[in-house]
């Protein structure tokens, strides 16, 4: 992903108003995001834990997705969940259900699009081993490689924004 700015991020937002763009907070350290290893930016805002956003390139364009994170009930310690973008299972509480009102008149319907996704939104870090998940000794090995895990993500991000925009 290429390295963008706060003006950016406010003025990507396909599915708030422009008010609610203005007024959500975006993350400080953007000059210090490993850009190169990023397929999308993602952040959950300190302010509002229910809320999250995400900005990636969609149809060669920026666009950004508010999400409401959904509290779950807690699960037990062993309890696995998946991300449905990268794949990657955690522990915990590490995957949490993300809804993004739909845009158009489907989204003034009220209408919502929700995928399971890793609760940090570091998918892509997870996807490169950057990062690693909680309990990470007992992931599946997979044959692919990072290049085609990085492809999978893309896939699998680019159908949840067309469900979005649809």
């Amino acid at each position: 992903m290429r390295p963008i700015t706060d003006h950016d991020i406010r003025t990507s937002f396909i599915n708030c108003s422009k008010g609610e763009a203005k007024r959500l907070g975006t993350p400080k350290d953007l000059a210090d995001l490993p850009w190169d290893d990023l397929d999308f930016l993602g952040w959950r805002d300190p302010g509002a834990p229910e809320r999250a956003y995400l900005v990636a390139d969609h149809g060669g364009a920026l666009t950004g997705v508010a999400l409401r994170v959904t509290s779950g009930a807690a699960r037990a310690f062993t309890s696995r969940s998946m991300c449905s973008l990268c794949l990657t299972t955690h522990t915990n509480g590490g995957v949490a259900l993300m809804t993004a009102r739909r845009t158009g008149e489907a989204g003034r319907q009220g209408n919502t699009v929700g995928q399971y996704v890793c609760a940090d939104l570091a998918c892509s870090l997870y996807t490169r081993g950057r990062k690693k998940a909680p309990g990470d000794g007992a992931l599946m090995d997979e044959s692919l490689t990072v290049e085609d895990k990085i492809a999978r993500v893309r896939v699998n991000l680019e159908a949840f924004l067309d469900k979005v925009t649809a």
